[in-house]
């Protein structure tokens, strides 16, 4: 998994626009960004940003304050990261950190899980990320919904009756193909991301939808509408952010939990 990880994302910097070059990208970064600011005492903490790619999120909380490092398995990540002002950046793996145990105040696992599509490998990246917390020290994690697939292809018209075996095999098991495009993953359930935090010892866990259920409509209407439309999209996500009937519609969800 990780040559193949690095193959995906070291050849074009297909990373560093990932969270700009789509409307639901946009919004994800936004979401992202509003929700990290809501709930972690980013002043004067100490953040390790696990899997942090090229540094899009790890930049803007460099900008407000704390000390951020990021450690990525893809080398052109980490020297795209590293370049960024207040941040520093090495090559390692979640599931093998070099960071000492209760070293950091915060860390960040926004990448990484939905890559690990073996649970006893995510369980590993979670307890890791838990071992260099300091006590009280927080986690947050993204994960890929199960119905991502579903809401994007179904949208864009590209269901189809050969598709459709692959698409309800994300929605019933989690594992996902490649079928929409992208590498082979693993897409959660709220309950089931919210449990996998739990089991890994993390109290107090909460988890949230990202980008509410507007962002396929996002999609279909196109760059040239977003400025007009994310308003209401962000409205509509932070309405249902945690309803649990509501949850999963998001294409990203985010876990928050305390060590």
């Amino acid at each position: 998994m990780a040559s193949e990880l690095v193959e995906h994302y070291g050849v074009d910097g297909v990373e560093d626009t990932r969270l700009s070059r789509s409307p639901h990208g946009r919004l994800e970064f936004l979401r992202t960004r509003e929700l990290i600011r809501r709930l972690l005492p980013v002043d004067r903490a100490r953040i390790l940003d696990i899997g942090g790619g090229t540094g899009v999120h790890a930049a803007w909380l460099a900008a407000d304050g704390p000390a951020v490092h990021v450690v990525d398995l893809v080398p052109r990540h980490v020297d795209a990261a590293a370049a960024r002002e207040g941040v520093t950046a090495e090559v390692g793996d979640a599931r093998q950190l070099s960071a000492s145990a209760e070293s950091v105040d915060v860390a960040l696992l926004l990448g990484p899980l939905y890559h690990l599509v073996e649970p006893a490998d995510r369980g590993r990246a979670l307890a890791e990320a838990r071992r260099v917390l300091r006590p009280g020290g927080q986690l947050v994690v993204a994960a890929i919904s199960r119905y991502m697939s579903l809401l994007e292809v179904g949208t864009e018209g590209r269901l189809t009756a050969e598709m459709e075996p692959s698409v309800a095999s994300v929605i019933a098991t989690g594992r996902y193909d490649g079928h929409a495009g992208f590498v082979d993953a693993h897409f959660h359930t709220a309950d089931e991301l919210h449990a996998e935090m739990t089991d890994a010892g993390l109290r107090d866990v909460a988890v949230f939808g990202v980008e509410g259920p507007a962002w396929p409509a996002l999609d279909s209407a196109g760059l040239q509408e977003f400025e007009a439309r994310v308003e209401a999209a962000l409205r509509c996500a932070r309405m249902v952010e945690k309803d649990p009937l509501m949850i999963n519609t998001s294409a990203h969800l985010l876990g928050v939990g305390r060590k």
